[in-house]
């Protein structure tokens, strides 16, 4: 039996590697005869950027840049196909595993640290720039990455705004004139890990400004400041940033990159499959294993998990999903798309237990399902 193995990271536990690993590990200790490939994939989320240089066997390039709250700190980027193409991890240099929680504060906190290594990567002659922009920890409409890379935000009275993105409310006008000349002959890819907008309930603010530490008066200023910057950027560029799918992407970073220096807004599963040729490996395979942390409605919208069993479907190929919780209430969704949903826990137990047991949970459970299937072969 040809299995292939390709889970997301299991958040806050495994990374993708360390979870196919897992799973392979579980079936090798079974029962069943059995031929297990390793393909973790990522979505655009945290780590994805990481998986596609190791794919490619990318050089890993150090740089010196400030953290979300202004700190020096060393990130990277990679650099593959011959040099011409960067992939960055926007998580690298802002990203909210960066701070403490007593750290976590979306006004204050600034994207200019990835802002520096694109710049980085345009010094050493990129012509491509791939961002996954999944785990930051800001919520700044990406002000602080266009500041990087030369463009002022300036008050009615042409005063520079410095303290971004908490006085962004005040912004009148957006100065490009000093904006990287190399970025127009850069073609910019921003890996999408949600769909959701920049505005409104579903938004940037309303939606990711609490898991990075906001107040309810936090999202209501970071709200106000986003629209703000949209209607200048309507005025300025006659783009309206509102309206963009997955324009609410790492607080509207996405948003911010698209309007401003004319970046490419894609589905982040889909874009990594094609680049890393999933499609050719799945074709041999006689079962699909994927996974991540929580399985629920918002894996169907554009998790990779989700992505890779549409796939699997297409081709006729069963899908077993493994996954620390499954979002029961939603069940009949859900397994338009898994064939079978398996959570992995064993016993109650505190979350951290939990994270701390992903692995071993995961290695078991694969086991039981090797065993299984050898059952049902005998």
């Amino acid at each position: 039996m040809e299995i292939l193995i390709a889970p997301n990271a299991y958040k806050n536990s495994l990374t993708a590697t360390e979870a196919a690993n897992a799973i392979k590990l579980g079936f090798e200790q079974s029962k069943l005869s059995c031929t297990c490939t390793c393909f973790p994939i990522g979505d655009g989320g945290d780590g994805t950027g990481s998986l596609i240089i190791q794919h490619f066997a990318g050089e890993r390039m150090p740089v010196t840049v400030t953290d979300p709250l202004g700190r020096p700190i060393t990130a990277s980027f990679g650099l593959i196909e011959g040099g011409r193409t960067a992939i960055i991890e926007m998580a690298d240099a802002t990203g909210l595993r960066l701070l403490s929680s007593s750290e976590m504060n979306p006004l204050k906190a600034s994207s200019r640290g990835t802002g520096a290594v694109m710049l980085e990567a345009l010094r050493r002659g990129v012509t491509r720039i791939v961002i996954g922009m999944g785990g930051s920890a800001t919520v700044d409409g990406g002000t602080g990455i266009l500041q990087a890379l030369g463009i002022r935000f300036l008050d009615a009275g042409g005063s520079l705004l410095s303290d971004l993105p908490a006085q962004l409310s005040a912004l009148h006008t957006i100065d490009d004139t000093n904006l990287v000349a190399t970025i127009g002959a850069c073609e910019i890819i921003i890996l999408c890990d949600v769909d959701n907008p920049l505005l409104g309930a579903n938004g940037a603010a309303a939606v990711f400004g609490p898991q990075k530490g906001a107040s309810s008066n936090d999202i209501d200023v970071l709200e106000k400041g986003l629209a703000i910057f949209n209607e200048v950027t309507q005025k300025q560029k006659g783009v309206d940033m509102g309206s963009m799918l997955h324009g609410g992407t790492a607080g509207g970073a996405a948003a911010g990159l698209c309007a401003w220096l004319n970046a490419k807004l894609v589905n982040g599963t889909e874009y990594f499959l094609e680049l890393t040729g999933f499609n050719k490996v799945l074709q041999s395979s006689s079962l699909l294993v994927t996974g991540e942390g929580s399985i629920d409605l918002q894996t169907l919208q554009g998790k990779a998990p989700a992505g890779v069993a549409r796939q699997a479907k297409s081709m006729g190929i069963p899908v077993l999903a493994l996954a620390g919780k499954i979002d029961v209430k939603h069940i009949a969704p859900l397994k338009e798309v898994f064939d079978i949903l398996l959570p992995i826990g064993n016993g109650a137990g505190t979350l951290e237990e939990a994270l701390s047991l992903t692995a071993a949970n995961l290695t078991r459970t694969a086991c039981e399902v090797g065993d299984l299937l050898a059952l049902s072969r005998s």
